[in-house]
């Protein structure tokens, strides 16, 4: 029994019209759509070119920042040669927070600077969960540093909780800076709290996490001024000053200075728009060199379009296509400024940020790969689906035939080089048995020898995740990255 027969009664109850030619193919009509093609061949066009960069691999890096993390703690331990009483033991804890408190916060930044050797080798996906899990921690710390300085110097000086924090906001050194820091810090974890995000634009959202740069500042000089561990120490005021600095040069590197070097150097504009469906709008780019940017497959930019409308905003969004001499990205018109890339007219300049992304082909261990896309998450495979050499299998899901972006595109790639092709639609609760590890293991034989690379909405993410761990794909294998905020 065919792979593609066993897929079609499991997703319409009953067996479909498939034509497995690699030269043609025929395929139902209403209802749930599957189009299969058989490999006529496995070898693909070559592998693009490797990037020739540091890469800073997961472990190490979280290995680094731990080892920070103990060094911060070890400041206030050599300073500290006893803890006695109730008052001490707060005062402490809160110094303890406090430091820890403020590392966080550099790292937090840090990790965002968008590093090449952090973007390419940690990957957006998990650099962006790092952040989101840390900023908890900054939040948590920063605020029990406040309540337990407060209330230690309060037993100690014998007073109210609530004198001592108007004594210590207005007369101690640089701590109104440190209240509004935290107020500013706090605020910015209730916007960032899942209930909330779902509310704000994407935009908004990346607007008020500047207020982070805002909160270091304020809070980097209230450190020194009344840190015990800095203020008779000139070696750890220097460390201090360094860890600061070191990611301020890197925010103001790649984050600033890097997109205007870039704009100068290749000047990309866009070339045109054309229509690919209902929503969707392909947006192609030209500009000087633009091949000498070495973006791979499956990575995005960061895309600054100089209009009146849009000039203030940088949207990630992933190349469609195989990256060379042009580049091209395509939309679906999921909010303002996403939909405005169809009033998009040619010569608009372009500020962009990047490469970024982990989701290449470096991260092949065999020459078997599945793509698993839903929706507009075909956009980074479909380019991985035209360059990624060896045996390729692609399985799109979309939740009506329109919604299928670049098909024909995918059906020239699939029978140009001999890839298997599903494509399926229907309702979203209709999805399950797709994701079924025994129809994955039919649709993609040999399903554990093979690298997953997924990339749609998030529940459909994790079911196609789940589904191929429980096949017997190891995690090592399995590629994902998701641009939700």
């Amino acid at each position: 029994m065919s792979p593609d027969g066993v897929f079609q009664r499991s997703l319409r109850g009953s067996a479909g019209t498939v034509q497995t030619d690699a030269s043609s193919v025929r395929a139902t009509r209403g209802g749930s759509v599957t189009t299969a093609y058989a490999p006529a061949r496995v070898s693909g066009p070559p592998a693009p070119a490797p990037r020739r960069a540091v890469v800073a691999r997961p472990g190490p890096v979280l290995a680094l920042i731990g080892l920070g993390a103990l060094a911060v703690v070890a400041l206030w331990w050599r300073d500290t040669p006893y803890v006695a009483g109730a008052d001490g033991w707060l005062t402490n804890g809160a110094r303890v927070t406090g430091l820890l408190a403020g590392y966080a916060l550099a790292v937090l930044i840090g990790l965002m600077a968008r590093v090449p050797a952090l973007e390419h080798g940690v990957g957006t996906d998990r650099l962006t969960r790092w952040h989101a899990m840390g900023g908890r921690y900054v939040v948590g710390l920063a605020v029990a540093h406040t309540l337990t300085v407060v209330w230690g110097y309060a037993l100690a000086d014998r007073t109210g909780v609530v004198d001592e924090t108007v004594t210590m906001v207005l007369t101690f050194p640089d701590m109104l800076k440190a209240t509004v820091a935290v107020l500013l810090l706090v605020g910015t974890g209730i916007v960032s709290a899942r209930a909330a995000r779902r509310r704000l634009r994407y935009e908004t959202w990346y607007h008020l996490h500047f207020y982070t740069y805002l909160v270091a500042w304020l809070a980097f000089g209230h450190q020194l001024a009344t840190g015990a561990e800095f203020t008779g120490d000139a070696v750890a005021r220097v460390a201090w000053y360094a860890l600061y600095l070191g990611v301020a040069a890197l925010v103001g590197w790649y984050r600033f200075l890097g997109p205007v070097r870039l704009w100068l150097r290749h000047r990309p504009r866009v070339a045109a728009v054309t229509r690919e469906g209902p929503g969707v709008v392909s947006v192609h780019l030209t500009g000087r060199g633009l091949e000498r940017l070495r973006a791979e497959p499956g990575q995005f930019f960061r895309w600054r379009f100089l209009t009146r409308d849009l000039w203030w905003s940088a949207n990630p969004y992933s190349l469609s296509a195989a990256p060379g001499g042009t580049l091209r990205i395509t939309v679906k018109a999921l909010g303002d400024h996403s939909a405005a890339l169809t009033r998009l007219r040619p010569g608009t300049p372009v500020v962009i940020e990047g490469p970024y992304g982990g989701l290449t082909g470096r991260l092949r261990r065999s020459g078997k790969a599945l793509l698993i896309a839903g929706g507009v998450g075909i956009t980074p495979l479909r380019a991985l689906f035209e360059t990624l050499p060896g045996e390729v299998t692609l399985l799109y899901r979309a939740r009506t035939e329109a919604d299928l972006v670049l098909r024909e595109e995918l059906e020239r790639i699939a029978v140009a080089r001999g890839a298997r092709l599903f494509l399926s639609t229907g309702p979203r609760d209709e999805a399950e048995p797709l994701f079924d590890p025994a129809v994955l293991a039919r649709l993609a034989p040999g399903l554990p020898e093979h690298d997953v690379y997924v990339c749609g909405p998030p529940a459909m993410t994790r079911a196609a995740i789940a589904a191929v761990r429980a096949a017997g794909v190891p995690a090592r294998r399995v590629h994902h990255e998701s641009f939700t905020f």
